[in-house]
């Protein structure tokens, strides 16, 4: 009986002797196939027609048995019949192997990509102490000027700053806020609500250089703003001892974060 067994790559066949009983068991093995339910089926009822068909009385030069000329009628109707099944059947097999191997794969790769997106979902999503809380600098945006001013003098008071008082307007001496810090040193800030897309130049810096240090003698002097400060103004600034509060440091403060300067 010959199996003729399917590859991709190339079909190879091969001939192969199988007794009718090997076949059965076979077909008695694959108990979910219906192509293995019609083999054993057929198998059966050949065994049966065969057995039960009146045989001639052999000649005495006829060395050919029963039981061998039964095995031939099975073998020509299994060539013929039953083995381009089982061989349909075992390609078909190898076929949703394949497939049920590359689905596999497949499903692993998503879980792989489901889980990389989960855990930057997380690390993207979740509290942080060190993260800015949602919404900080749009509500500041949102502030009028003075408004703007007693959120930062707020703010001194929640790091313990002491005797602060909000005295922007005319007549300021070119300071918005004046205030002690936890250890007793003199404290001015000068607060800009400006646009983000707008910048603090090196006049603005200087001019709050001489409020602070000349007409206020402030041992500690803020320049808060809710925009960036321009790389000269920012030299000025560290030059003259004055600590620019831009957009970023601002944001971080207001979320939770101390200065430094005021420790």
């Amino acid at each position: 009986m010959s199996l003729s067994l399917g590859s991709n790559s190339q079909a190879r066949r091969s001939l192969t002797i199988y007794a009718r009983r090997a076949v059965l068991n076979v077909a008695m093995l694959l108990r979910d196939s219906e192509v293995a339910r019609q083999v054993r089926v057929y198998l059966l009822d050949m065994e049966y027609a065969a057995r039960a068909q009146p045989v001639e009385n052999p000649a005495p030069t006829d060395v050919v048995s029963l039981d061998d000329r039964i095995d031939q009628r099975i073998t020509h109707i299994l060539g013929k019949t039953v083995v381009p099944m089982f061989n349909a059947l075992i390609e078909t097999s190898g076929e949703h192997r394949r497939e049920m191997i590359a689905l596999r794969a497949g499903v692993q790769r998503i879980e792989r990509r489901l889980h990389q997106h989960h855990t930057r979902l997380q690390r993207l999503e979740g509290l942080r102490d060190d993260r800015p809380a949602i919404g900080v600098m749009a509500a500041m945006d949102a502030m009028h000027g003075r408004t703007f001013e007693h959120h930062i003098a707020k703010l001194l008071r929640r790091d313990g700053c002491t005797n602060v008082v909000v005295q922007g307007g005319h007549g300021d001496r070119g300071v918005d806020i004046i205030a002690l810090t936890a250890d007793g040193r003199r404290l001015v800030a000068q607060c800009k609500r400006f646009a983000p897309y707008l910048n603090i130049t090196s006049p603005d810096v200087q001019r709050f250089v001489g409020s602070a240090k000349v007409l206020h003698s402030a041992e500690v002097a803020l320049f808060v703003a809710t925009c960036p400060f321009t790389p000269e103004a920012l030299s000025i600034a560290s030059e003259a001892g004055i600590t620019a509060v831009h957009r970023g440091v601002l944001e971080e403060w207001s979320a939770g974060e101390p200065l430094r300067v005021l420790g």
